[in-house]
């Protein structure tokens, strides 16, 4: 089992940045991938940025690419996701979520553990 807690959202302007942190506990939680996906009222949860830990690949959505960075220290269990450039567009709250299932990508059904979330707010 793997439980996930979210931290290190909150208020920015547009163009400024945030670290959110992951923190894992649990058993195998280094052979599992982790991804980070966005939700907005209204809106369906979008996928932000993977990181398949077995074989160290990322990738980030179109959306984000180029402005965030997913990272993740195994010694502390924990993965960070790196915003820089911020715009309103990315306010939302923020979730991370681990799978073991392999190829799972950016596709939410697959991934068997979530956090509670973190709120970002990007003002203009």
């Amino acid at each position: 089992q793997v439980q996930l807690v979210e931290s290190g959202g909150g208020l920015v302007q547009a163009g400024g940045s945030l670290r959110l942190s992951c923190a894992a506990s649990g058993r195998t939680f280094r052979s599992y991938t982790v991804a980070w996906f966005r939700q907005a009222p209204g809106k369906e949860r979008e996928f932000v940025a993977v990181s398949t830990w077995s074989g160290g690949r990322t990738y980030n959505s179109d959306a984000v690419k180029g402005r965030f960075t997913i990272s993740r220290d195994n010694v502390k269990n924990t993965v960070y996701l790196q915003m820089n450039s911020l715009k309103p567009e990315d306010t939302a709250v923020y979730y991370c979520a681990v799978t073991y299932v392999d190829g799972a990508g950016g596709r939410p059904e697959k991934y068997q553990y979530w956090g509670q979330g973190t709120q970002v707010t990007v003002s203009s």
